[in-house]
């Protein structure tokens, strides 16, 4: 028997508020994950493979290089399943990610609906509070994704050093590697903490402030798009720095790694500024669509789920 909806409860304020099942948030945010992963894990690889690359691109021929390596002069048919290296790491990771953002983010929100409402409130008006109390908890559940990151590390390098691998399988590189699985933590939390308080906060500003909702959970199929397109276009531009340095650090070959500091030194004086910015705009243009989608069926379908569970 499925677990009954969780009652309103009320908040340190004493508005009332409405909580989905933990039922509800699990296959929803599930959901969302397993269909993002089907459809954009080619265009996942694409852009990290265009992050890691340190050289120009200048004419056609080297960019194919530099999306289907190996294979650039392949048959199209087998440049497209180049493109889905590492799938059973990026299916272990993308659904545990997308389960625990996303159907994670609600629980800390409604704690700090509970404990700490009036005190947004009043930091920064009642609307607004709102808004920034949920991008405060998608920014905590953002920074305790680095327990997925070793699932993380192992999917890049197979998308984009697979020769790092030499032939081990899962359990026999997290047996040599150890804590070296989570070589980047920092820079990891420091990506994830402003990208998911945008992600959420984003999106909440949007319902709060364009469409006027009081509860988040009436949002249209409509509404929700809009938020996400707010809420991922913010995630992206603000973690793109961070995330072109993490994902730098975590392509190396695990005998030859290499600092985040030293990545960004090396950056600065090889490279320039813009570096830092490398990818994002494919990524606004394919990861920007991949976010958006997961993260407007996410919040579509726990409301949902939520109804009949």
């Amino acid at each position: 028997m499925s677990p009954p909806a969780m009652a309103p409860a009320l908040g340190s304020a004493g508005t009332e508020y409405k909580k989905e099942s933990g039922t509800a948030r699990l296959l929803g945010s599930g959901s969302a994950g397993v269909a993002e992963l089907l459809i954009f894990h080619p265009v996942d690889t694409i852009a990290k493979r265009l992050m890691s690359n340190s050289s120009k691109v200048t004419s056609v021929s080297a960019f194919n290089s530099v999306i289907f390596r190996e294979y650039a002069s392949a048959p199209i048919s087998t440049k497209f399943t180049s493109l889905f290296p590492g799938l059973g790491y990026a299916a272990g990771y993308k659904i545990l990610q997308r389960i625990y953002k996303y159907g994670g983010q609600p629980f800390v929100r409604d704690y700090l609906t509970k404990h700490h409402e009036q005190d947004f409130d009043k930091a920064f008006g009642k609307g607004t509070g709102k808004a920034m109390l949920n991008a405060t908890a998608g920014s905590f559940i953002g920074i305790g994704e680095i327990v997925l990151l070793p699932l993380d590390v192992l999917k890049i390098k197979r998308q984009t050093n697979p020769e790092a691998f030499r032939s081990r399988g899962f359990f026999r590189i997290v047996a040599d590697e150890g804590m070296g699985l989570y070589r980047g933590a920092g820079w990891t939390a420091a990506r994830n903490a402003p990208g998911s308080f945008a992600l959420f906060g984003g999106s909440a500003w949007a319902k709060e402030k364009l469409f006027k909702l009081e509860d988040y959970n009436k949002a249209t199929w409509g509404q929700n798009f809009v938020a996400s397109v707010v809420g991922a276009s913010g995630s992206l531009i603000v973690s793109a720095p961070l995330d072109v340095i993490k994902t730098r650090i975590q392509n190396r070959n695990f005998e030859n790694p290499e600092s985040g500091f030293r990545i960004v030194a090396s950056m600065m004086k090889h490279e320039g500024i813009t570096s830092f910015f490398k990818g994002l705009t494919p990524k606004m243009l394919m990861t920007g669509p991949k976010l958006v989608f997961s993260f407007w069926l996410a919040q579509t379908l726990i409301p949902a789920f939520g109804k009949i569970v």
